[in-house]
């Protein structure tokens, strides 16, 4: 027996019409739906009067129904696979069943599409030639602080997502661990009431103390700047004679010769200024 194939399947993270042509296709053609709130589903299946036979498949039954997935599979079904909004596998279900069919050597397919994520970078105005995502902060704090500890010294642009009642929090805890940085906070994104709020963290937190938050949203924040950096490492120094500065380089275990050009590099002078004090180490 031929085996069947599964799909991931994109679908749009507000607006309908976001929906791929070929990811009606698949939806049309496939045997069976996995998806991960039916209900939700219909709405969307319903809209484009797609009618095929639907089964749950969310984070709380991802390892079980997944078995089930396999074994359909097996059977030559071919098998949908559609979140609430977004690509299957982005903070969402998905990478369970993704792991398995690797793991049975079962043939499937990863269709392209909305997401919020490339939508809210290239509206935040932030830089777009590197960034991290790390979608859902945890709610404690010391998981939180785990993840900015790794974060925070990054250039690359941050992205995580946050849900309305906790926005304003996490935007405070942001501004304690990471700094006044720019931010754009995107609300609602392709929906009728999408925002955009860019500015400074501090900004965002009193325009969303006098703007309830409503709805999902997408946090794009600034990386750490070479002015950030530049100033951390000046701050190691700046009190220090050049003498100091070199006999503190020399004791991390670098030779004079290396200490005296990153001395000199560091404090923007000659080499032949720092080598001057050298010759009293």
């Amino acid at each position: 027996m031929e085996i069947g194939k599964l799909y991931l399947v994109p679908t749009p993270i507000g607006n309908l019409k976001d929906i791929t042509l070929r990811a009606l296709e698949v939806l049309e053609n496939v045997d069976i739906i996995a998806a991960e709130d039916t209900r939700q589903s219909l709405k969307l299946l319903n809209y484009f009067n797609i009618k095929k036979p639907l089964f749950s498949y969310h984070k709380h039954n991802e390892q079980s129904k997944s078995e089930e997935i396999i074994n359909k599979l097996k059977e030559g079904l071919n098998i949908a696979l559609i979140t609430d909004a977004g690509t299957p596998g982005i903070s969402d279900p998905g990478s369970v069943i993704v792991s398995r069919c690797i793991d049975e050597d079962i043939s499937f397919e990863v269709l392209p599409g909305a997401t919020a994520i490339t939508t809210a970078l290239v509206y935040s105005g932030l830089d777009t030639t590197k960034f991290i995502f790390r979608g859902f902060l945890p709610r404690e704090n010391k998981d939180r602080n785990l993840i900015i500890e790794e974060i925070k010294n990054y250039r690359e642009t941050l992205i995580v997502y946050e849900a309305p009642h906790r926005l304003i929090s996490t935007l405070e805890y942001l501004m304690e661990v990471l700094g006044n940085r720019r931010i754009s906070v995107c609300r609602e994104l392709t929906k009728l009431h999408e925002e955009i709020f860019r500015g400074d963290i501090g900004s965002s937190i009193s325009y969303f103390n006098e703007n309830k938050p409503r709805g999902e949203f997408v946090l794009v924040i600034e990386g750490k700047t070479d002015e950030e950096i530049l100033a951390e490492k000046e701050a190691l120094w700046k009190d220090l004679s050049i003498k100091e500065h070199l006999l503190k380089k020399i004791d991390s275990g670098i030779s004079k010769k290396e200490a005296i050009k990153i001395v000199a590099k560091e404090r923007n002078i000659s080499k032949k200024e720092v080598y001057k004090y050298s010759t009293k180490i």
